[in-house]
């Protein structure tokens, strides 16, 4: 199985200077948590990725205005993305090893086509394997483990 057969297709990208605003509502409106942020509305090559908790730590944790930020301020900016063509497996593979929970699709051209979340490998995956990305991608980090 292909990673185009188990995406969210067209998923709601922004650009870095959307304002974090506009980003929740795009969010609320898709009935999303992540949104996959491009370099042009033409291009749609991802730059980043912003999710809600994102937005809860990197802004309003940090006692910062979220209506004075862009998705610059708040996005992971160093992405992971698979494509199109990619194998559900190898998608599966790299979200546990790279502990993330969704993976803007990309086609040929590097536009973003797609995401796969852990919602699609569950709804898509053997129990197996729905079960074990989410072990995987939930298992703290080295630098969260020290810190407790």
């Amino acid at each position: 199985m292909q990673v185009k057969d188990v995406m969210t297709p067209t998923p709601a990208c922004c650009t870095a200077d959307t304002s974090l605003e506009e980003v929740a509502n795009l969010m609320v409106e898709n009935d999303c948590g992540a949104i996959p942020v491009v370099d042009s509305d033409d291009s749609k090559k991802p730059v980043g990725l912003i999710t809600d908790r994102d937005i809860v730590c990197r802004a309003v944790a940090e006692g910062l205005n979220p209506l004075e930020l862009t998705a610059n301020d708040c996005m992971t900016s160093d992405v992971l993305t698979v494509t199109e063509q990619s194998s559900f497996e190898e998608c599966c593979r790299l979200m546990e090893e790279k502990q993330v929970r969704r993976v803007p699709v990309v086609d040929a051209n590097g536009s973003c086509v797609g995401i796969v979340a852990l919602a699609d490998v569950a709804r898509e995956g053997r129990k197996t394997t729905a079960g074990e990305v989410v072990k995987e991608v939930s298992n703290p980090t080295a630098s969260a483990a020290s810190a407790t």
